[in-house]
């Protein structure tokens, strides 16, 4: 027994934008940082390592070139020279595991401040994920951080627990993508899962685009800063920075646009053409340079591209997508399409219970226009109900409160992958524990 009521496991969940990390049983993650690392290549500079100077990276002497990552939201935050911004993963899977280990120890060591080895480990994994990614993991969580006992869940499973149901279909929006699975009875049905590569990443692309086509150029933060000329006004003095990479500087403005995004953004209730929404109220919101901009139309357009992928091609400078989105369904149709697949014997009950997650679906008004749009096209004798907690927290954790949730239920404690049966049966066991 390895989760009585004294050892609390951790739950982690590394999402394709921020990662999540925390104790079952609490009702919200501890550790929140985004899952992008900054690096820089040590081949350049060769100074005597020094572990005191440069804590929070990862020296790592494996690598071929050896990198220095710096991880978390205030290492990422501070301008370096010549420091890229890697992500982890790709299309949802994990690409570079050695970033993904130094995220992993970061959540450990820095934010949750514990040994790996004294608490039961739960990562909510993509649906999507190949027997093979799942082997690494553990393998991982085995051999270099020595966990006693793991399980990998997936995701929309989760997020069906955090909103206390084994039956749902799970629209799960976040960074970098958006997956409809339906969740029969606590399983995945993996064959009626669809996915799109559109989620809040490629959003904040299009609402950045839109805004430099109308002449607005987001200052990322570290290049000006602010001098105060009298109490209470400001002048911004630009500052130059010959070496930042191109990575980091559009990292930068994401994390501007994203705000924009997240403050003035909402799904239009009805399609989005430009002919009935120009001559729509104007919000205003000051950047950080102190410029105060003016959004339109651009408000809704951005978020309506979740509904209509096509529009993204009417955005000057997104048109390198075109042939991504031209084969993309907007979100009612991936739903339908998802919910088809599976038995009739559930598709009433999944028309019922069909659940919002993730960060892109805390946008305000997406609720009540899926809802509109499923009535319009779902068979008559549906009752079409789409939930979403009411809480942006919940909404945008919840795959972390359901592993929460979850690894904290006595009757789970049983499920766990213990290190005995990795060095008795090896990687490939986690297979057979965690299906």
């Amino acid at each position: 027994m390895y989760g009585g009521d004294e050892v609390s496991a951790v739950v982690v969940d590394l999402g394709s934008h921020t990662c999540k990390a925390g104790y079952a049983g609490e009702d919200a993650p501890k550790a929140v940082f985004p899952s992008v690392v900054g690096s820089i290549d040590q081949m350049e500079v060769d100074e005597p390592d020094n572990p005191d100077k440069n804590s929070g990276s990862v020296p790592d002497s494996k690598s071929k070139a050896k990198r220095k990552l710096y991880v978390g939201s205030q290492a990422l935050g501070f301008r370096r020279d010549h420091m890229e911004v890697l992500s982890p993963i790709k299309d949802g899977i994990v690409a570079d595991w050695e970033i993904v280990e130094s995220i992993w120890d970061h959540a450990f060591k820095e934010c949750l401040l514990i040994d790996p080895k004294e608490h039961p480990m739960l990562l909510a994994e993509p649906c999507a994920n190949s027997q093979q990614q799942r082997e690494k993991s553990a393998e991982i969580m085995f051999e270099k951080y020595q966990v006693p006992a793991l399980f990998l869940a997936k995701n929309a499973v989760l997020t069906s627990f955090a909103s206390g149901r084994a039956t749902s279909l799970v629209v799960d929006s976040g960074g970098g993508s958006t997956t409809v699975a339906p969740v029969h009875d606590g399983y995945v049905l993996q064959k009626a899962v669809a996915t799109s590569p559109i989620g809040g990443e490629f959003l904040t692309d299009c609402l950045m685009k839109s805004l430099e086509s109308k002449g607005i150029t987001i200052k990322p933060r570290y290049a000006f800063k602010r001098k105060d000329i009298r109490p209470g006004e400001f002048q911004t003095v630009d500052l130059d920075f010959p070496n930042t990479t191109e990575s980091y500087k559009l990292y930068c403005q994401r994390v501007i646009a994203s705000d924009i995004k997240e403050c003035v953004c909402r799904a239009p209730d009805t399609p989005y053409d430009d002919s009935s929404y120009s001559n729509i109220p104007m919000t205003s919101y000051e950047l950080p340079d102190g410029q105060t901009i003016e959004i339109g139309a651009d408000r809704f357009k951005a978020p309506d591209i979740l509904f209509n992928p096509s529009l993204a091609q009417t955005i000057p400078g997104m048109e390198n997508f075109a042939e991504t989105v031209s084969s993309v369904r907007g979100l009612p149709q991936m739903v339908l399409e998802s919910i088809n697949k599976c038995d009739v014997d559930i598709r009433r009950e999944l028309f019922s219970s069909i659940l919002l997650a993730g960060g892109t679906a805390s946008m305000q008004q997406l609720k009540e226009r899926l809802e509109k749009d499923l009535l319009e096209e779902s068979p008559q004798a549906a009752r079409v109900k789409v939930l979403a907690s009411g809480n942006a927290t919940e909404r945008r954790f919840s795959v972390w409160i359901g592993g929460s949730i979850l690894a904290s239920l006595g009757s789970f404690q049983q499920m766990w992958f213990s290190k005995s049966e990795f060095e008795e049966h090896g990687a490939s066991y986690v297979q057979r524990k965690c299906p």
